[in-house]
């Protein structure tokens, strides 16, 4: 198939929720601006997103349902697995549902995450990257300075490559062309390194995966992560034992836009 044939007109972007009824909002903000660049690219795109609440009991649902009836763009999904592989894969099969061959070759899945603020040009850069060939695009993340102790942040700058061509995975900022995503069996039912098994199987079957240091997206700097595992275990483990507690008692931040 041509790569004109294969160009980029949909995307659809999947947000898994568990409890996050503080950072929820300046995500699905930030979601909407990279929407609305996304829908201002020439050629007739469209974007819609699938918040995916997965055993909530805060008000995320209710922040959620908000934002849809604000925006038709955005769908609420709710699940009860406790489980981040099969919460993601509920958002993407929502968003897919119905659509045929040709549709998946254009559609772009864009994954983040709750406590993540995508840039603007999170999606248009996928779909440029994903026009150009790419089957799936591996952006960066930063923790966020506002939540973060300042010697875990210089930590993880000072061994975090970013650039193009960097090795990490990143369920919270990662593209990927929805065909290539159901070839491969898609988001695989585990709690923890979905993304990176997802990202295993897509270069298994030969798919073009471009690791981009063009899009970095800004996620909480917290140590108790939802997974028990994922970011904030891999912040953990670099910070000095002494500077734990201390940290762990840092407020998310507030006021993130």
């Amino acid at each position: 198939m041509s790569l004109r044939n294969r160009r980029i007109r949909r995307a659809a972007v999947v947000v898994p929720v568990r409890n996050e009824e503080d950072l929820l909002p300046a995500c699905l903000a930030r979601l909407r601006r990279a929407m609305d660049r996304f829908e201002a690219l020439p050629g007739g795109r469209t974007a819609r997103c699938a918040v995916v609440l997965d055993r909530c009991t805060d008000a995320s649902a209710r922040i959620a349902a908000s934002a849809a009836a604000d925006d038709v763009r955005i769908m609420v999904v709710e699940v009860g697995f406790g489980n981040v592989g099969q919460t993601r894969a509920a958002g993407v099969g929502a968003l897919l549902s119905g659509m045929g061959r040709r549709g998946l070759e254009a559609t772009w899945i864009g994954c983040t995450d709750a406590d993540t603020l995508v840039p603007p040009q999170w999606l248009a850069v996928g779909a440029e990257l994903a026009d150009a060939g790419a089957d799936a695009v591996l952006g960066t993340v930063e923790p966020d300075p506002e939540d973060t102790d300042p010697e875990l942040l210089g930590l993880w700058r000072g061994g975090h490559d970013g650039g193009d061509g960097h090795p990490h995975v990143h369920g919270a900022n990662l593209g990927v062309r929805a065909s290539a995503y159901l070839e491969v069996g898609g988001f695989p039912a585990v709690s923890l390194h979905e993304d990176v098994l997802l990202v295993e199987a897509l270069r298994k079957a030969g798919k073009a995966v471009v690791s981009s240091g063009a899009v970095r997206a800004v996620t909480s700097g917290r140590l108790d992560g939802r997974t028990g595992g994922g970011f904030a275990g891999y912040l953990r483990a670099l910070l000095p034992e002494d500077l734990h507690s201390a940290a762990a008692d840092l407020p998310a931040a507030a006021a993130r836009s």
